[in-house]
């Protein structure tokens, strides 16, 4: 069973940059997929990104394309999402979360197969 928790979050002005980390404890880390989702506020949650066990399949939310991206770090357990130019409308609560693959894996599961969720961490894009 793993654990997941998040990092990162706060206000930054139109057009800023933040990075979010999500830190994988328990369980073997290279079996994990881990996406990014993100609920504004008044709306539903939305997957933003997802990064497969292995790293080399990745999936973006159209809205990011260009101006987020994906890293992990196996040593460190942990999963970056970088931000650049945000816009207000990035704004909300920003959730990281894993799905058990085989180890290693190039599959990258879809948004509804994500089951270890993280308590979030906010992002306001405001000036």
């Amino acid at each position: 069973q793993s654990q997941v928790v998040e990092s990162g979050g706060g206000l930054v002005q139109p057009g800023g940059s933040l990075r979010l980390t999500c830190l994988v404890s328990g369980g073997s880390f290279e079996s994990y997929a881990i996406g990014w989702f993100r609920r504004a506020p008044g709306k539903e949650r939305e997957g933003v990104s997802r990064i497969s066990a292995d790293g080399t399949n990745t999936w973006y939310v159209d809205s990011v394309k260009g101006r987020f991206g994906l890293s992990r770090d196996v040593t460190k357990r942990t999963v970056f999402l970088y931000m650049k130019d945000l816009k207000p409308a990035d704004t909300g609560d920003y959730f990281c979360a894993a799905a058990r693959t085989h180890f290693r894996s190039s599959y990258l599961p879809s948004n509804e197969e994500y089951s270890e969720w993280g308590q979030g961490t906010r992002v306001t894009v405001s000036s």
